[in-house]
């Protein structure tokens, strides 16, 4: 006879679903929820949204949704365990402001929220608790340092093999789900071309031994790939036909399909000049689904070039950091940021530094001269060559001191709790908003636990 399911001792009165649980004033998110100003948090917001889509439409749950922004910045966790955790766990209920309600947000309502606010809202969040915490006096606006970082992508090593590999496979995912003359397509070049691409690329993978062999099989599947890029330009000749037809995934894989196609054909004279010269090309595109993305010279031990984008970083006396990704893949340089840097403090704060550091990637007369205009009254920029400090003594050695304490700063934000390396994300503007929210949820677990240093308080959760 089969065990019967659940506890062998049955219960005289059936277990409530709806427990009462007191939370703990102390806990974090409450202690966080009760610090924030969530009027100006939901006004400024509010201005986004509508700049971005108007006054049209039923108005969101903004209170909530910001507050689930937060959450998800302060705890490592998807779009699917935000919406799990705010239905079930007090504290975050607490912190949306939904205890007084039985309402949740779904995961979907959440992700088109953050996608909807972008880079732009969290840099707006994130740059209101940085003015909190200088108001509080836990960040000292007198004493900056500045650093450049990468961000790197969740992106495999584009070697020139594994970039056409992934042509074939992700043009062939594309076309099948786009049906039609595609699918037609892709049924004619598989059985032929793709079949020994796919052949070569494997030989080349498991039994080229000598440099020679590899870059005959690089050669002969660059062939085999132009062959295939020239037969899908000219079936996608017809693609704004094809549009009206298609619906769903099919109009997103034909879309696909045409992005694959512009990169692929940008990229393959890229593989031919390296084949060639055995350099790699200017401006050499590293990822297929990314192709805005960067490589990145470092020139760190063990990790020359880092595969991503560009970041500046600003740390205040005390810890909290602002930050900024780059505009365009070569936008952001040293000798330009370490400028731009205290104009962002200026911007966000209203004032600069009296006090500045940067490294000798910044260094440059003209920049002294600039940020000594500014109104920086000891600037650190460490010189190179024979170069002089510009400033000397205890001054000199304080911010030499301070210089370092960025790049700590930097690496927690890298960290796994974080996730400001590597996050989950499929475009380069999906990375700036990961990268934002990395800062956001650093900033914002400092600032609660300064406070409950400062006013002598254990922190649960």
């Amino acid at each position: 006879m089969a065990r019967p399911i659940g506890s062998s001792q049955q219960e005289l009165i059936p277990r409530s679903t709806f427990p009462k649980i007191p939370i703990d004033p102390n806990h974090r998110l409450v202690r966080l929820c009760d610090l924030l100003d969530w009027t100006l948090l939901v006004e400024e917001v509010e201005t986004l949204r509508r700049s971005k889509v108007g006054p049209a439409g039923r108005k969101p749950h903004l209170r909530a949704l910001v507050g689930a922004v937060v959450f998800m910045a302060v705890q490592k966790m998807t779009y699917r365990q935000a919406e799990d955790l705010i239905r079930h766990y007090g504290p975050a209920r607490y912190l949306c402001g939904l205890t007084e309600t039985d309402w949740t947000p779904d995961f979907t309502t959440i992700q088109d929220f953050s996608s909807m606010i972008g880079e732009e809202g969290l840099r707006l969040i994130n740059e209101h608790i940085v003015r909190f915490a200088v108001e509080l006096e836990l960040a000292d606006p007198s004493l900056s340092v500045a650093d450049m970082t990468a961000q790197e992508a969740a992106v495999p090593y584009p070697n020139e093999m594994g970039l056409m590999s992934r042509f074939f496979t992700s043009v062939g995912k594309a076309c099948k789900r786009a049906g039609g003359g595609l699918k037609r397509f892709w049924k004619k070049v598989s059985g032929n071309s793709v079949k020994e691409a796919k052949r070569k690329i494997r030989k080349h993978r498991l039994m080229a031994k000598d440099e020679e062999t590899r870059k005959k099989l690089t050669f002969d599947v660059a062939e085999i790939t132009k062959q295939v890029q020239k037969q899908l330009g000219q079936v996608l000749e017809s693609a704004p036909r094809m549009v009206g037809k298609l619906k769903g995934y099919a109009k997103k894989a034909l879309s696909k399909a045409c992005d694959l196609h512009d990169t692929m054909e940008e990229l393959l004279p890229q593989i031919r000049h390296w084949l060639k010269t055995g350099r790699v090309a200017k401006g050499k595109i590293v990822s297929l689904h990314m192709p805005e993305v960067a490589a990145i010279v470092r020139g760190k031990a063990g990790k020359k070039v880092e595969f991503g984008w560009r970041w500046g970083m600003l740390r205040l006396g005390g810890g909290f950091l602002l930050g900024r990704p780059s505009d365009t893949r070569s936008e952001m340089t040293d000798a330009d940021f370490a400028v731009d840097a205290v104009e962002m403090q200026k911007r966000v704060l209203g004032q600069v530094p009296e006090r500045y550091a940067y490294d000798r990637g910044g260094w440059s007369k003209s920049n002294v001269k600039k940020l000594k205009a500014m109104g920086v009254d000891q600037v650190g920029l460490v010189p190179r060559g024979r170069a002089q400090w510009p400033v000397q003594g205890e001054q000199r050695e304080q911010l030499v001191r301070e210089r370092t304490k960025v790049e700590g700063s930097i690496g927690a934000v890298k960290s796994s709790r974080y996730m400001f390396n590597r996050p989950a994300a499929r475009s380069v503007a999906a990375m700036k908003f990961c990268g934002q929210r990395s800062l956001l949820g650093f900033n914002l677990n400092k600032l609660v636990r300064e406070i409950s240093k400062r006013e002598g308080w254990a922190m649960a959760g």
